[in-house]
Parts: structure tokens; C-alpha cells; sequence
């Protein structure tokens, strides 16, 4: 007759535990840089994964019978890989020609792979596969800033600035002079701007606090100061070129009335 299930011991304990501490220090990294999905998240994968493939392993082993019932455990891996697809595609965005959440999505999934080689009893692996995690998200992104830059990539400058000081007429006219196309121009304000409209960067934009196409993109009057307390305007561009975004973001910020700037690329997280 068939025994008790096996695989309740020690051992799949500290299976268990050790996809808990490895899938949390994935999530850590991931709630330090304030991702879509942090610690809570990737821990729960990471150690719910280590028990499905314990399950599998070792779930049914009270009815197997020599020569008469045999089971595949690796099926149960198998729906792991595909399943954990769904939590991945919740956190990807898509915004036109912008795709955001990808390096999340794929993180959730190698979290999944860390915790299924605890449960299947792969340790170092494991190990092995976190370390390298935590040297991808380290080191790799310092060398993606090495690399040339392509003409044709997106970067994103999300400026705060005071407004009624002409500061939106200069910093398009600052992109421009810095070899920058001004692909989409997003402005939000507050309280009413004069505005008329202007070709910038070799596109135009329209609307406020809306994405700008290809039509005529509103720059605020260039104005004194004097009319009262200035709005807080917060503006977010996508910028097309190769030179450095850097210096350009640096720039900017030495403008009269930007409060802060931000750069980065268009598709980071």
C-alpha cells in the first residue's frame, strides 16, 4: 500500500528558506531602486515557486505504486515557467512607441527560475543565478552608458520649472542648438500660461498638458516675473540625438526658474 508523502523534512526546509532569503534579496534591489514591483513581490514568487516544485516532486509519492503509477514532475515546472507570464505581462506598459516594465517582467520571471532551482534542489545554481542578477542591474547599466549612442533612441527630460519666465522658449531652444530633435513635449501647469506657438527640435507639438504631435507646440511668453506668484510647471520631453543628455540635462538646470531636472531613456523603468 502506499505510504505517507515524503519530502516534509529538513532538507526542503531549507530549500524553502533559501529561496525565501535569495528571492527577497532580489526584491530588495528591486524596492531600492522603487520598481513596479519590489520586495514583497519578488519574495513571494521566488519562495511560491520553490513549493510548487517541491509539490511536484514530491506531492504524490503517497500514491505511486512500483510499476503501475509514475508521475512526471516536471510538468508542474513546466506550468511554473508558463504561468508566471501572466504576473510578467501585468507590469508592462506600453505608451505609444514607449515600452516600460520589461526589465521588471523579466526579473519576476528569473525570480520564479531562483525559486524552482531551490525546490528542485540546485543551490548553487541558484546562488549563482542571483549573483548574477545583482551584477546585471550593477554593472551592465554603466556599460549601456558607454556604448554609442544611436541617433534614432529616445531619452526623456522631465523638467520642473517656475513659470512666466520664458524658461519653456529656452529650454526647446536649448535642445535645438545641442543637435537635439524634440520628438513629444508634454507640459502641465498651473493657473493659465500665454502661450503661442512655435516649431522646435525640427518637430512641433500642440496642446497643453497633452503629447504634442506634428503640429505647433504652445511656449509660454516670455514674461518678468511680475504678475503675481509663478506657477509650478512641470514639463516632459522626449529628445532624439546623439549627443550627450547629460550635459544637455545640465544645461537646463542652469536655466533661470528650472526648479529640477531629470533625464533618462525614453524606455527605462
Amino acid at each position: 500500500m502506499p505510504g505517507e508523502p515524503i519530502g516534509q523534512g529538513w532538507l526542503q526546509l531549507g530549500e524553502l528558506g533559501l529561496a525565501f532569503v535569495l528571492s527577497a534579496m532580489i526584491g530588495l534591489e528591486r524596492e531600492i531602486r522603487q520598481k513596479s514591483a519590489g520586495l514583497r513581490t519578488y519574495t513571494l514568487v521566488g519562495f511560491a515557486s520553490a513549493l510548487f516544485l517541491l509539490v511536484s516532486k514530491y506531492g504524490f509519492t503517497n500514491i505511486l505504486e512500483a510499476n503501475r503509477i509514475v508521475l512526471d514532475p516536471s510538468r508542474i515546472a513546466a506550468q511554473i515557467v508558463t504561468g508566471i507570464g501572466f504576473i510578467g505581462g501585468g507590469v508592462i506598459f506600453v505608451r505609444k512607441d514607449i515600452v516600460r516594465g520589461l526589465t521588471t517582467a523579466a526579473t519576476v520571471w528569473l525570480t520564479s527560475a531562483v525559486g524552482m532551482a531551490c525546490g528542485a534542489g540546485l543551490p548553487i545554481l541558484a546562488i549563482a543565478v542571483t549573483a548574477g542578477h545583482l551584477f546585471i542591474v550593477s554593472v551592465l547599466p554603466a556599460v549601456e552608458r558607454r556604448l554609442p549612442k544611436s541617433r534614432w533612441a529616445p531619452s526623456r527630460i522631465h523638467v520642473t520649472y517656475r513659470g512666466r519666465q520664458g524658461v519653456l522658449r529656452q529650454v526647446l531652444t536649448l535642445c535645438t542648438q545641442h543637435d537635439f530633435v524634440v520628438s513629444r513635449v508634454n507640459v502641465e501647469g498651473e493657473g493659465d500660461l500665454n502661450r503661442h506657438g512655435r516649431q522646435s527640435g525640427g518637430q512641433q507639438a500642440r496642446g497643453h498638458g497633452k503629447e504634442w504631435g506634428d503640429e505647433t507646440a504652445p511656449v509660454e511668453e516670455a514674461g518678468d516675473g511680475s504678475s503675481g506668484a509663478a506657477d509650478v510647471v512641470t514639463l516632459l520631453m522626449e529628445v532624439r540625438g546623439t549627443r550627450s543628455i547629460p550635459k544637455l540635462a545640465a544645461r537646463i538646470a542652469e536655466i533661470p526658474g528650472v526648479v529640477a531636472v531629470q533625464a533618462g531613456d525614453a524606455d527605462s523603468e
